[in-house]
């Protein structure tokens, strides 16, 4: 029996940061189901910051890990994982709402055919949000694990959970090798599987569903494209951005639900997003160069959960960031780390209300009678 104080289940981003921020207080063992770290949601995303996703609440989050990603301390990176290139929220009619405080122009027909040549005319306008950015996801991913093993956390892969109790103050945990484990908390990070999880721990499920995103790299007969703008619509049915001279990547996005699994991308999906492209610009599609699919995850109110159960002593959540878990992981490990620690919230998470967040929401009081 191996003894730690903190055991995460979920080597993805979540885990990741969660675990570097918690590996300098604490002794802390991070276990993956896959072969390495990152192989579902965190491994196939398109990331991008975009402040304006997922509404005022995650906002805070997103925009308060913009610094970091920009410029993260000397002894964690060194450089930045950010490059500017903006978003177009493009419309037909009246221009999409963003939350209070972000950054935006509107953008008339004329300029609009400028900065994206080929759109078409039914697309009268757009809001432009300039400060939209690609994220290198693979680096910041790699270097929350760096920083997690130099402050003496551990990492095990193909490590799949199988179910865990709570006996004598600690989880004791079992693995599908038999491998036991003891450790004062246990940190549920396991994105798709979250709800699975629980379960395994004697633990009510929160409502967390897994959904499926499709992603297409397409090969155009337009070039240039490179430094596209990231180019969405304001009724939420599609974007596309580029990524090298004559390819972009593209999403119908889908949101589909789907169980726990390695997801690949449907053809009718694919279909669709292609479709859905051609409605926006008029440049020839050579070839589908590349299809894959995600998973992206949400509580019931899309807003990601952080904190402890207030039905399973030292049950720590930390699930349910949908499609914005990149763009928020610096400030939502700090904000995580602290309530899982006990500790005063650093200043990047210092004026954030960690009640919206709490697992409590989801839990009926208990009556008093």
């Amino acid at each position: 029996m191996r003894d730690f104080d903190i055991l995460i289940v979920g080597g993805g981003i979540a885990g990741a940061s969660l675990g570097a921020e918690l590996a300098p207080h604490r002794r802390v063992l991070l276990v993956e189901a896959e072969s390495q770290c990152g192989v579902h949601a965190t491994g196939r995303s398109a990331a991008f910051w975009l402040e304006s996703y997922g509404g005022a609440t995650v906002a805070q989050l997103t925009s308060a890990s913009r610094l970091f990603l920009e410029r993260p301390p000397e002894t964690f990176a060194d450089r930045g994982f950010l490059h500017t290139r903006g978003d177009l929220h493009v419309t037909r009619d009246s221009l999409p709402e963003v939350p209070a405080g972000i950054e935006t122009r509107i953008v008339e027909r004329a300029e609009l055919e400028r900065m994206v040549p080929g759109i078409r005319p039914q697309w009268r306008r757009a809001l432009f949000e300039p400060g939209c950015a690609d994220i290198d996801v693979a680096a910041l991913h790699s270097a929350y694990l760096r920083a997690f093993r130099r402050s003496g956390g551990e990492v095990v892969t193909d490590a799949r959970f199988r179910s865990a109790s709570r006996r004598g103050g600690a989880w004791s945990a079992l693995f599908q090798d038999g491998t036991p484990v003891r450790a004062s908390v246990l940190v549920n990070a396991a994105g798709a599987w979250a709800d699975e999880v629980a379960a395994h721990c004697g633990v009510a499920p929160l409502g967390i569903v897994p959904k499926r995103r499709t992603m297409v790299q397409l090969r155009v007969g337009r070039s240039g494209l490179r430094d596209l703008p990231l180019i969405d619509d304001s009724d939420g049915t599609f974007y596309f951005k580029g990524e090298g001279d004559r390819t972009v990547w593209l999403s119908p996005h889908d949101e589909i639900d789907t169980d726990p699994c390695d997801a690949a991308p449907e053809e009718m999906d694919v279909a669709i997003a292609i479709d859905r492209f051609e409605q926006v610009v008029d440049w020839p599609i050579e070839a589908v160069e590349r299809k894959w699919a995600g998973l992206r995850t949400f509580a019931p109110d899309r807003v990601p959960v952080y904190g402890f159960d207030p039905s399973a002593d030292s049950f720590f959540w930390c699930a349910g960031q949908g499609g914005f878990g990149i763009q928020t992981a610096p400030t939502a490990a700090k904000l995580a780390a602290g309530l899982l620690l006990g500790t005063e919230p650093e200043a990047m998470v210092a004026r954030i209300d960690p009640a919206p967040f709490a697992p409590a929401r989801f839990r009926r009081p208990v009556s008093s009678q």
